[in-house]
């Protein structure tokens, strides 16, 4: 009489399961549409390494707690998740959803399972309560049908919370101001509506490179306008500290010199330090007099809360598993979801590794045959295999990345490290610039004409760099320095520096400037340095001696930099010299590449 109830509908979908996959796998969207309440969880580290996620919400007045096991997945193919209720009528409850590819369409299938705890429980699912779930879920799926079809332009049918007083009108003053600015882009009433009316899981997490892809415009439009958003008060801003296994955020604060420098992530029990490059994330959400979002969560682990884990099986101790499973080609890393070993793998894309568990250790076996994996348990204990794709940073916000755009420099200059702190940068790229025989042109044409001249080429430079996603860090004097979060940046705007010059001096009454450029990528750390984000270190002094070999009119860059697959590709035929200077302070000579604009070919240089 209590043993498990199960119900199953089934649909069939014109697209392919790539498709159905994002909409159905966004669990968290899905049952906040559906209505259902947000809940809170405590993560408890257990005795043999596992954690226990004890979830608890209000629904009707009565505290329900339940252990929230992590959800099972296949990308494309089918997730499943049960809950195990401490209290309630109810003593296990969850959904199964599976994709199968049908011709060019997918046939979807979507179960819900219940075990009753008791003789109330029992009448509970007697009554209907199933079959009130298949109802709400069969409105969702017409409203994806209706969206995939184009005739609806939202996913889900949803009407948001009611919204603070004055909203509405305090959303469409700030949208006409921050449209007067060069940040607006023509975005910010669309930003406004989204605020006001997307669902809750849209913006507790806002993260602008998503909303660019999603928005089909270019991603460093929507990043300038939610740096102006946030300045003009539609947005709060977050520095995420984030887990560099999990990738789930353990610290999380509004202000840069708030950041701490160490987090402990109690999922994989471990410690781990800052990485402006790796796992420091700048997200955004509303502000609280434009919508107040409810806290908790409305699914914690589905499998779009991690897209970038492409699978997460869950083996008793001894167990083998077989899955059909397709993954594209790239890198992965296989690891566990409690504490345990990782190892990277490059997947070629025919015969993904056996991933093996055994205690703490990972170890790959022979390879699967194709469109399979095999995945092997020979630990005492229950574990979660996780298999995931290295390339999730490619919509994050990184703080290095952020800190390197113009508009966050000219908008939130408060935003700085604590004096005396720093934190490292894997690679950046900096440009440093100067004038060529700046003393004569102060003495041919006077202090005044020069200066003002000097202040334009600033603006000349700044709307380069900001154009081509860097900023710029500081000026010294004639000289300017730059940084960069992507070599190719700084070295195209490099060239359109040098390649605009001569309408710069046109547009100047023919007063010729000549600019001297240097660049050169590497680590380094970030620090404050007279209230303003700063670089130190020796990729930093190196990038500026190199300035110090330009002629005037080309660019110099270090043979590492000149090396970088993306910067080769745009150098492509340019005629590049090749030469070897001592620089000051460098112990060691260092090569360099000369770029010249014209064809010419320098003295002291061999023609590449």
């Amino acid at each position: 009489m209590l043993g498990v109830k199960r119900l199953t509908w089934e649909w069939r979908f014109d697209q392919p399961p790539e498709k159905i996959w994002p909409i159905f796998s966004d669990t968290a969207r899905f049952n906040e549409a559906a209505g259902l309440p947000s809940y809170q969880v405590r993560e408890i580290p257990q005795a043999n390494g596992n954690i226990l996620r004890l979830a608890s919400a209000k629904v009707g007045g009565v505290l329900f707690e339940w252990d929230d096991r992590p959800y099972e997945w296949v990308q494309n193919r089918n997730f499943s998740q049960t809950r195990i209720f401490r209290n309630g009528p109810l003593k296990t409850f969850g959904p199964i959803f599976e994709l199968r590819r049908d011709g060019g369409g997918t046939v979807a299938t979507y179960s819900l399972l219940a075990r009753p705890g008791g003789i109330v429980g029992w009448l509970l699912l007697r009554l209907g309560f199933l079959e009130k779930g298949g109802r709400m879920i069969k409105a969702l799926i017409k409203s994806a049908t209706a969206h995939l079809a184009g005739d609806q332009a939202p996913l889900f049918e949803y009407a948001p919370p009611r919204l603070p007083q004055g909203a509405a009108e305090r959303v469409a003053a700030t949208v006409t101001e921050i449209e007067k600015t060069i940040y607006g882009h023509g975005l910010a009433a669309r930003l406004g509506d989204f605020l006001l009316h997307a669902q809750e899981v849209d913006l507790a997490h806002m993260r602008p490179l998503k909303l660019g892809r999603d928005w089909g415009v270019e991603p460093r439009f929507v990043v300038e306008l939610c740096f102006e958003a946030t300045r003009a008060g539609l947005l709060k801003l977050s520095w995420d500290l984030l887990c560099p296994r999990c990738r789930g955020a353990k610290s999380s604060t509004s202000t840069l010199d708030q950041l701490p420098n160490q987090a402990h992530c109690p999922s994989c029990n471990i410690v781990f330090d800052a990485n402006f490059s790796k796992n420091v994330e700048l997200s955004f959400r509303p502000s609280p007099t434009v919508r107040d979002l409810s806290s908790g969560e409305f699914c914690l682990s589905g499998p779009h809360t991690t897209p970038h884990v492409v699978v997460q099986q869950i083996l008793e101790p001894g167990e083998e598993r077989g899955l059909a499973a397709t993954l594209a080609p790239g890198p992965y890393r296989l690891r566990t979801l409690a504490p345990g070993g990782e190892v990277d793998v490059e997947f070629p894309g025919d015969g993904f590794p056996t991933f093996i568990v055994e205690d703490d250790r990972i170890s790959l076996g022979g390879p699967a045959p194709p469109e399979t994996l095999h995945l092997v348990n020979r630990s005492g204990r229950e574990i979660a295999f996780v298999i995931e794709s290295r390339a999730w940073v490619a919509e994050a916000l990184t703080a290095h990345r952020a800190t390197t755009m113009q508009a966050f420099r000219d908008l939130l200059p408060e935003q700085a490290l604590r004096p005396a702190e720093h934190v490292e940068i894997d690679n950046v790229t900096l440009m440093f610039t100067d004038l060529a025989s700046s003393t004569s042109l102060y003495e041919r044409v006077g202090d005044g004409q020069a200066y003002r001249l000097v202040r334009d080429h600033f603006d000349f430079l700044a709307d380069a760099v900001r154009r081509n996603n860097g900023a710029i860090v500081k000026t010294i004097g004639d000289a300017v320095m730059a940084a960069f979060s992507e070599p190719a940046d700084a070295v195209r705007t490099a060239l359109d520096i040098q390649g605009q010059v001569t309408r710069f001096n046109a547009n100047h009454g023919g007063e010729a400037i000549t600019i001297k450029i240097g660049l050169h990528g590497g680590a380094c750390i970030a620090v404050t340095m007279n209230e303003r984000l700063d670089y130190f270190g020796s990729t930093v002094n190196i990038a500026a001696r190199l300035q110090g070999q330009s002629q005037g009119g080309d660019v110099v860059l270090s043979e590492r930099l000149s090396a970088d697959p993306a910067v080769s590709a745009l150098l492509g035929d340019r005629p590049v010299t090749t030469e070897i200077a001592q620089l000051k302070g460098i112990a060691r000579a260092v090569t360099f590449r000369r770029l010249l604009g014209d064809g010419r070919v320098t003295k002291g240089g061999a023609a590449k």
